[in-house]
């Protein structure tokens, strides 16, 4: 049975998260800050609480939930996650994007990062990765789950959609994946850039069980994720809508693309600080 939340120690580890991530992207002045602000919460509350996890990790994910990002580019926010909880020392994240780092500007598998199963960031091809994952835990009698997160923008991609087809024609119902809805892409708003109209009826009418959430609520988050648990193994994918503000915690960035893949300068970075507590000691 899972253990009733403590939301309040899930807030402090998402707000840890974030000063890592700005702490990371600063260091290198380099990386995409304002995404992996805004899903901070999201990533608490699927490893902090969600995932069925083992102890230890292995490639193959076997007996345990498993977790795929499909846009790739947000890997601070999934470094400082999976740091935080215990996979690789907390003192590698000031190697982000250096020279022969384990954490690399996209999450990649050749140096054995521990938490990472397949190479991501070349958008659309997370959800294909993940169902066949998911498929693989279905034929091998795990009865666990996969997870996936993208992108909104990245729902302009083709192969997320024939991805769709295949997921409800194959009825692959361990699958829970996640739209990163913050409405903000590298050159300007989704809405500007191609608009999407209404994403979760798109996704109902390919078949899959639609669920949504506020992607900065903690309680509502965990409250969401676990009605999609509920929906599985029904038939049907799943998939979470999970609307989110680009930049979240830092006010200065907030509903910005122009964070989507900057740097804060040294006084932008003790402005952004000052908002953050510090709650379970920086790196």
């Amino acid at each position: 049975m899972t253990p009733k939340p403590d939301f309040d120690q899930l807030r402090n580890v998402a707000t840890q998260v974030r000063r890592d991530v700005l702490r990371m992207v600063h260091a290198v002045q380099s990386g995409h800050p304002g995404g992996s602000l805004g899903c901070a919460d999201y990533f608490t509350a699927l490893y902090f609480h969600v995932l069925e996890l083992k102890k230890g990790f292995n490639m193959t994910g076997e007996g345990e939930d498993l977790f795929f990002l499909s846009n790739g580019h947000i890997s601070p926010v999934w470094y400082s996650t999976l740091a935080r909880k215990g996979y690789f020392e907390v003192s590698e994240l000031a190697t982000f994007r250096k020279i022969n780092s384990r954490l690399q500007g996209h999450p990649a598998t050749e140096e054995g990062l521990e938490g990472i199963r397949v190479a991501s960031g070349s958008l659309g091809q997370g959800l294909s990765v993940a169902l066949g994952a998911a498929q693989a835990k279905k034929l091998n009698g795990d009865k666990h789950h996969v997870y996936v997160l993208m992108g909104d923008g990245e729902q302009q991609e083709g192969q997320i959609w024939e991805a769709a087809m295949y997921a409800a024609h194959h009825q692959v119902d361990n699958i829970i994946a996640a739209v990163d809805c913050n409405n903000q892409q590298i050159d300007g708003t989704i809405r500007d850039v191609m608009d999407l109209l209404d994403l979760g009826k798109k996704w109902e009418a390919f078949g899959w069980a639609v669920v949504n959430c506020n992607g900065n609520d903690m309680e509502d988050l965990i409250r969401q994720l676990a009605y999609a648990k509920t929906l599985s193994g029904k038939g049907k994918p799943v998939i979470i809508m999970m609307q989110t503000v680009m930049g979240s915690g830092v006010d200065f960035m907030e509903n910005s693309h122009t964070w989507h893949g900057v740097a804060p300068s040294d006084e932008q970075l003790k402005k952004a600080l000052a908002q953050l507590d510090e709650t379970l000691g920086d790196y």
